[in-house]
C-alpha cells in the first residue's frame, strides 16, 4: 500500500501539536526569592523612642501668697546658686484678719488666766488635804479616830496632787497657745511689709519661665524650672514585659538626634543602661489600648552639642549577642499550626525543588533569627514563600 505524501504531513503535524500540547500541560517551576543560610554576629534589640531630659530639675516655687514682680530671667539664662530669680510681696492683711487674729491672742490668753486660777485652786486644795492627813495622823496616836479615817485622807491627798499636777501642764498648753496666737499676728503683720526674694537652689540655666507675668500668686505657685541642660539623661518608656528583660549595664544604641548641623554626624551614639526604675505605670496607647509600661534610665557616652531638654531620640537597648550563629531571614520562617511539624518551618531548596523542614528558632533580631537545629550554614531558603510553594514543588531562583 503506497502512503501518500500528504498523509505523513498530517501525521507529523497532528504529532507535533499532541507534543507541544503535553510540554504545554507539564508542571512549570515557580520564580521564588530565595537567601543562603550563614554564620554571622546577631543582636537581639529592643527598639523605643526616648527623650532626653535634664538630671538634676529644679521646680522654684512662691513661698508665700503674695503679688509676684514680673520676672525679667528668659529661658537659656545662666543663673548661679543663691541668685534672686523672682521678688514676691506679701498681699496687705485686710482688717477683718487682723481683727481675727487679734482676737485669737485675746482668747488665747484669757484661756491662760484660767489655767493659771484652776492651778491656784488645785495648790490650795493639795494644801488643805495635807493639813487634814496632818491632823488625823495625830488624833489616832491617841485613838481619836479610827485607822479608816487617816486611809480616806491619804487617798485625798494623792488625788489632790494629781489635780494639782494637771492643773500645771494645762497652764503651760494654755500658755504656749496665747504664744503661738502672738506670734502669728506679729509674722503677718511683719510679712505683709517685706519683699520675699527667692533665689536659685543650684547652679544651671533656667529651663522654662512658668509665671513671667505680674500678678497674685498662692504660696506654692510653680514660677521657673532651673536645670544644668548639659548634664543630660534618655529615660525610654517601654512595656514591661520587654522591661522584664533589660538590665543596668545593657548597651544601647542611640540615633535620629535631628538634622545634622554640617558639624556633627547624625550617626548613632553609644551608652548604657543606667537603671530600670522598679514601678510600672498604665499607658493608653494610640490604639486605645491600656498597657504596663516602666521607664529605662539611659546613660549616654556623649551628646551632641545642639541636643536640649525634651529633645525625641531613637534607642535600641541591646539584650543579648552573639559572634558566631547560624543566622535565618525572618521571612524565611512560617509558623505552624500544626503540632506534629513544630512551631516553626522553613523551605529549603535542593536539586530545584523545594523540601519543608522543622526548624528551633533561639533568639530573634531585627530581620534575623537564630537557628538552632534543623538547617545548616549554606543551605538555600525560600523567602516570602507564597501558597503555592508546598512540598516538593519544582522552583526556579530569582536572579
Amino acid at each position: 500500500m503506497k502512503i501518500k505524501k500528504s498523509s505523513v504531513v498530517a501525521i507529523v503535524v497532528v504529532a507535533g501539536v499532541g507534543a507541544a500540547a503535553l510540554y504545554g500541560m507539564r508542571p512549570k517551576a515557580l520564580l521564588v526569592d530565595t537567601a543562603i543560610v550563614d554564620r554571622r554576629p546577631l543582636e537581639a534589640t529592643i527598639e523605643a523612642d526616648g527623650r532626653t531630659r535634664v538630671r538634676e530639675r529644679y521646680v522654684i516655687v512662691a513661698p508665700v501668697a503674695g503679688r509676684l514682680e514680673r520676672i525679667d530671667r528668659v529661658e537659656g539664662s545662666a543663673v548661679r546658686e543663691g541668685d534672686v530669680i523672682a521678688r514676691l510681696t506679701a498681699v496687705p492683711l485686710d482688717s477683718q484678719t487682723i481683727a481675727q487674729a487679734r482676737a485669737r491672742v485675746d482668747a488665747a490668753s484669757a484661756r491662760a488666766l484660767e489655767a493659771a486660777a484652776q492651778g491656784r485652786m488645785a495648790s490650795a486644795s493639795l494644801d488643805q488635804r495635807r493639813r487634814e492627813l496632818s491632823r488625823a495622823n495625830r488624833l489616832a496616836e491617841v485613838g481619836g479616830v479610827a485607822p479608816r479615817v487617816v486611809e480616806e485622807c491619804e487617798l485625798a491627798v494623792v488625788q489632790a496632787t494629781e489635780a494639782d499636777n494637771g492643773a500645771r501642764e494645762r497652764l503651760r498648753a494654755a500658755e504656749a497657745d496665747a504664744r503661738q496666737a502672738r506670734a502669728t499676728l506679729v509674722g503677718q503683720e511683719r510679712v505683709s511689709s517685706t519683699t520675699v526674694l527667692v533665689r536659685a537652689p543650684a547652679r544651671g540655666r533656667v529651663l522654662r519661665v512658668v509665671e513671667r507675668s505680674e500678678r497674685i500668686v498662692a504660696a506654692g505657685t510653680p514660677l521657673l524650672e532651673v536645670g544644668d541642660p548639659s548634664s543630660l539623661e534618655i529615660v525610654v518608656d517601654v512595656l514591661s514585659s520587654d522591661g522584664a528583660g533589660i538590665h543596668p549595664g545593657n548597651s544601647v544604641r542611640l540615633a535620629e538626634w535631628g538634622a545634622s548641623n554640617g558639624l556633627e554626624s547624625d550617626g548613632a551614639i553609644g551608652g548604657h543602661v543606667r537603671d530600670v526604675e522598679p514601678s510600672a505605670y498604665t499607658k493608653i496607647s494610640a490604639l486605645g489600648v491600656e498597657e504596663q509600661r516602666v521607664n529605662v534610665i539611659i546613660e549616654p557616652d556623649r551628646l551632641p552639642s545642639m541636643i536640649g531638654d525634651g529633645f525625641r531620640v531613637e534607642v535600641s537597648i541591646v539584650v543579648w549577642s552573639a559572634r558566631d550563629v547560624v543566622v535565618v531571614p525572618r521571612s524565611a520562617l512560617i509558623q505552624s499550626t500544626d503540632a506534629s511539624i513544630g512551631d516553626w518551618s522553613t523551605f529549603v531548596v535542593k536539586a530545584g525543588r523545594v523540601e519543608r523542614r522543622t526548624v528551633k528558632i533561639g533568639h530573634v533580631g531585627g530581620a534575623s533569627a537564630e537557628v538552632l537545629t534543623g538547617i545548616e550554614p549554606g543551605d538555600v531558603v525560600v523567602v516570602f514563600p507564597s501558597d503555592r510553594v508546598i512540598q516538593g514543588a519544582k522552583v526556579t531562583r530569582r536572579a
